[in-house]
């Protein structure tokens, strides 16, 4: 079987190769699935890096966080051969092999029936990056949030999680302001639904005080530092935050006062560890709320030695939407 292996050189230093391994080769598993698509997530960015972003431990190893696809043998009841099958998280990809080979054989725990209405495609346009995103807006309904609040605000917009975000919440009624850096993609956003292009520069510096103008019902954050911290001061009464990123770093130069003052609630969204249920609440959503032709629009295709070009791309910000990694092209 043909896949895109890591193998790191004698400087320390992964170089990723395109070679045929044996499926002997595969980690130890209740199910084996004939992967027909993958994708690209940042942490496959990472995971593609020469030093392999802190995420892989041992080489060689097969990166690619995210696949869906068919099930071909299994050992566990809940799967027989033929299912479809999607997976995203329970570090696959980073410390165990992931979906960048034709084959992959991974814990029955951490798959999740592809949901009727989806194809194997449409499930890794969603991949992570759309995973998350639903889940963020599933945690703001589950606070309270609701179209006739206001308009919502989507950080980094034009990245995976905040194109799918996007998306989705055009499609529930909400008034999206969508937030990018690169105005050239202002017109992308628009089509996926964005009533309002905000300008990163509006919301990137931070100010002294610690509380502005209530100007948000919502927010999905794929940023954090500065700009979250700014945000924060921008809810409205009540509202909620929910974090899914860190491309603007990892701190938070921010005041407790919008907790205290306006009863602002901060949501970490974690994407690897949920609860099955919640997966299968998740997609069953994704399958029901996110338009397929929006989908299918911020998707790109790729093949596996596409990939870490579209690596070194996406630790950039130089990656729109989605791409779908055909592994048997």
């Amino acid at each position: 079987m043909r896949a895109l292996v890591m193998e790191q050189g004698e400087d320390g230093l992964a170089v990723a190769q395109i070679t045929d391994i044996d499926a002997a080769t595969l980690p130890e598993g209740d199910v084996t699935v004939a992967v027909d698509y993958s994708t690209l997530n940042y942490k496959d960015g990472l995971c593609l890096s020469p030093k392999g972003g802190g995420l892989v431990r041992t080489y060689p190893h097969v990166p690619g966080i995210d696949f869906a696809g068919t099930v071909e043998a299994s050992d566990d009841p809940r799967f027989v051969a033929g299912d479809k099958v999607v997976l995203t998280g329970w570090r696959v990809g980073e410390n165990r092999w992931g979906g960048y080979a034709q084959k992959a054989r991974v814990k029955a725990d951490w798959l999740v029936p592809l949901p009727a209405g989806l194809s194997p495609r449409d499930a890794m346009a969603v991949g992570t990056a759309g995973f998350t995103a639903m889940l963020a807006v599933m945690a703001l309904e589950d606070h309270g949030l609701s179209p006739d609040k206001g308009p919502v605000l989507v950080t980094g917009a034009a990245g995976g999680v905040g194109s799918v975000a996007t998306a989705i919440l055009a499609h529930l009624g909400y008034e999206v302001a969508a937030v990018t850096g690169r105005p050239e993609q202002g017109d992308y956003l628009k089509s996926l639904g964005a009533a309002t292009i905000v300008p990163r520069e509006a919301l990137n510096e931070t100010v002294k005080r610690p509380l502005e103008a209530e100007t948000w019902a919502g927010c999905v954050d794929a940023v954090g530092g500065e700009m979250l911290a700014r945000v924060l001061g921008q809810m409205k009464y009540g509202a909620s935050v929910s974090a899914v990123g860190l491309a603007g770093g990892a701190g938070l130069p921010a005041s407790v006062v919008p907790f205290l003052l306006r009863g602002v609630n901060l949501l970490g969204i974690d994407s690897v560890m949920q609860p099955i249920e919640n997966r299968k609440r998740a997609w069953a959503r994704v399958a029901k709320d996110l338009p397929l032709d929006k989908l299918h629009g911020m998707v790109q295709n790729a093949t596996l030695s596409d990939l870490p070009e579209l690596g070194a791309s996406i630790l950039k910000g130089g990656v729109k939407g989605r791409v779908v990694v055909d592994v048997n092209a």
